[in-house]
C-alpha cells in the first residue's frame, strides 16, 4: 500500500493544520473566522424536503463534505475542510442530509436511498466541475454510490472510517434466530456509543431498502484517485470495510490509511490534520496532471 504524503503544506497553511483547523486557532482567529464563515442556505426541491447548506465558491476541483448518519455538516471536520479550502481558494460544500441538521424531513423516515439522492441533487445543483467527496461513515458510503452514478463530477474520493454496505452487513451477521425474531419484531437497534439512547433503531423496510445499494458484492466501477482512512480502533464500523473497498475499487489508484489509535469519529487533531494533508495532495495531484 502506498503511503500518503505528509509533506508540510505548500499553500501557507501551517499554522492552521498544526492547530487542527477552526478548534484551535487563537481567539482573534475565531472571531475572524465566525466573520467570514458561510451562511446556511436551502435549496428547495419539488415534492422534497429542502436541504441545507453551506457553500464556498472557488477554485477546482472543489469537495464536497458527506457526514454519517445522524451528524450534520458543523461537526470538527466539516468546518476544518471550510476552513482549508477558504486558505486555498477552492471552492466547498457541505450540507445536512434529508431529515439530518438543518434540513428538512425526518430522519426515521430517511432511507439510503432517500440520502443518496440528497448528494446526486447537491452534485448536480450546487457545485460546476469535478468534486473531491470527503465520506464521513455512512457519508463513505453515500460517496461510493455517487461517483458510480456521476463519474463526471467526481474527481476523487476520500472515505473517513467508510461504512460501505454496514447497516446491511451487520444484521445479517446477527444469528439466524436472532434475525428472525428481529424481522417479526419489525426494528432492530444497532448499539452506538455516540447517541443518548445508545443503539440506533432501524426498521425492517430501512434495511430491505439498503440491501439495494450495497457495494461490496461485486467490483466497484470507480476509476478516479481513493483515498481511505480508518481507525483501528474503530468500535463502530470496523477497520476492514475500508480494506474491501480498495479491494473492489477499480481505480489503479487506491491508498489506504490505518490510524493505529483512531477511532470511529476520527476528529482527534491529528486525525484532522491527517485528512486535511491528504486533501491536499489530491488537490496538488489533480491539478499538475499533464
Amino acid at each position: 500500500m502506498a503511503a500518503v504524503s505528509l509533506r508540510s503544506c505548500r499553500r501557507g497553511l501551517s499554522q492552521m493544520l498544526r492547530n487542527a483547523g477552526l478548534a484551535a486557532l487563537p481567539s482573534q482567529h475565531l472571531q475572524a473566522d465566525r466573520r467570514h464563515k458561510s451562511t446556511v442556505q436551502f435549496a428547495a426541491r419539488a415534492d422534497l424536503p429542502k436541504l441545507a447548506y453551506r457553500r464556498l465558491n472557488g477554485k477546482s476541483p472543489g469537495v464536497v463534505f458527506l457526514p454519517g448518519y445522524g451528524s450534520n455538516m458543523n461537526g470538527q471536520k466539516a468546518e476544518a475542510l471550510e476552513e482549508f479550502c477558504r486558505s486555498l481558494g477552492h471552492s466547498y460544500l457541505r450540507f445536512d442530509y434529508t431529515g439530518h441538521g438543518a434540513s428538512d424531513g425526518v430522519l426515521a423516515e430517511g432511507t439510503v436511498g432517500t440520502w443518496k439522492k440528497d448528494v446526486l441533487f447537491v452534485l448536480d445543483e450546487l457545485t460546476e466541475g469535478p468534486q473531491i467527496l470527503v465520506g464521513s461513515s455512512l457519508g463513505g458510503w453515500l460517496m461510493l454510490l455517487a461517483a458510480i452514478a456521476r463519474p463526471e463530477k467526481t474527481a476523487a474520493l476520500v472515505g473517513i472510517a467508510s461504512a460501505a454496505d454496514h447497516f446491511v452487513t451487520s444484521f445479517n451477521a446477527l444469528p439466524l434466530e436472532t434475525r428472525k425474531e428481529l424481522e417479526a419484531k419489525g426494528e432492530w437497534s444497532l448499539p452506538s456509543k455516540h447517541t443518548e439512547e445508545g443503539f440506533y433503531k432501524f426498521s425492517m423496510d430501512f434495511l430491505r431498502e439498503a440491501e439495494n445499494h450495497c457495494v461490496l458484492q461485486s467490483p466497484i466501477p470507480i476509476t478516479c484517485p481513493v483515498r481511505l482512512i480508518h481507525g483501528l480502533k474503530d468500535e463502530d464500523v470496523p477497520w476492514h470495510i475500508s480494506m474491501q473497498v480498495a479491494e473492489r475499487v477499480l481505480s489503479p489508484d487506491v491508498d489506504i490509511i490505518l490510524r493505529r489509535n483512531g477511532q470511529h469519529r476520527m476528529s482527534e487533531k491529528d486525525d484532522i490534520k491527517l485528512m486535511v494533508y491528504t486533501i491536499d495532495d489530491l488537490i496538488d495531484k489533480l491539478t499538475t496532471l499533464v
